[in-house]
């Protein structure tokens, strides 16, 4: 997602006159793109502004712009840095892209969400969920096959809570069929899903697209009830098994990943237990896990952060070596 907006910001600042620098140190403007998900990549930015502070120090015409998830307590202290600081780039409408550089095109279908877990920025930092026309997302998907773009990534931060604002009766099921037939050689896939509107219509969807590529991340977060109910996830690990139960028996050659929190606020050894359980019976092809990090203006951030950080490092070691051993 955040390569897809990097893109789409280049493609603006082209279409106005701009040219891409060979490297930092000979742009005339640098914009930052910013994501406040994981406090690491938070702390990236801040690590960058000593060498902006430096070149703005040998060339003070340079301008910089930061943009993308900013938390407003990181926001204060980057604007001393910061020329301009704008929060939620969005694109509600078709931005035609000058060049394909890869055989992947990133497309955005919708932005922000109307969920609310605990422990996620996105409300606060991108807002509301919004949709994006699909009559602009077929247009711009069927552009880039005609540049011999191979791999079409639909994007959201809830890909599957989709209504095209244009027509209601276009929801996520009936958009992949739409790309599904779209002409051209190519295959389709899309991130990131919520198990709360993962529909039969849905799953019967991907099992007759034939350019659906027979990928799907469907993010757990936790194999225990309890750490889910608190994690405010609207499902239990059983009704999660039942529903990729349901999907494999659709479509058995999916190649299914995951993404899963490790030492989240009052998981005991007993619960993340439960989690590595699941990855066992699943046997998930690979997954995504991230150690807790409390991130300001959640609702987790209240809770207390009592796992050890090596505590969270144990557990996400655990549940790598079973991925590892299911490889084999």
């Amino acid at each position: 997602m955040n390569k897809s907006d990097s893109e789409r910001i280049a493609a603006v600042l082209e279409n106005i006159g701009y040219k891409q620098a060979s490297d930092i140190n000979g742009a005339d403007l640098i914009v930052v793109n910013m994501c406040s998900v994981r406090q690491s990549a938070v702390d990236r930015v801040f690590g960058l502004c000593q060498k902006l502070a430096k070149l703005k120090a040998q060339n003070p015409e340079l301008k910089t712009i930061l943009t993308g998830c900013i938390l407003k307590k990181d926001e204060k202290k980057l604007k001393e840095i910061f020329d301009d600081v704008r929060r939620q780039p969005w694109f509600d409408s078709y931005v035609k892209l000058k060049y394909v550089q890869s055989p992947k095109a990133y497309i955005p279908i919708s932005n922000g969400c109307n969920n609310s877990c605990t422990y996620c920025v996105v409300p606060y930092t991108r807002g509301p969920l919004v949709c994006r026309d699909h009559r602009e997302i077929l247009k711009e998907a069927g552009e880039a096959i005609k540049k011999n773009v191979k791999e079409i990534w639909l994007l959201g931060q809830n890909v599957n809570d989709y209504t095209s604002p244009a027509d209601p009766g276009i929801d996520f099921s009936q958009l992949l069929r739409l790309v599904d037939n779209i002409p051209g050689n190519f295959w389709f896939r899309f991130t990131s899903p919520h198990p709360k509107y993962f529909s039969k219509d849905l799953i019967d969807a991907l099992a007759r697209c034939q350019k659906f590529a027979r990928y799907l991340n469907l993010p757990v977060q936790s194999g225990d009830n309890k750490i889910l109910k608190k994690m405010n996830r609207p499902y239990t690990a059983e009704q999660y098994k039942n529903l990729v139960k349901k999907i494999r028996e659709k479509i058995p050659n999916i190649n299914l990943t995951t993404d899963a929190i490790v030492g989240f606020p009052g998981e005991t050894k007993k619960q993340f237990e439960n989690t590595a359980k699941l990855f066992k019976e699943i046997k998930f092809n690979l997954a995504y896990i991230a150690k807790y990090s409390s991130r300001p203006g959640t609702a987790a951030f209240r809770l207390k952060d009592n796992v050890s950080l090596k505590e969270k490092k144990r557990r996400e070691k655990v549940l790598r070596e079973i991925l590892e051993k299911q490889k084999g």
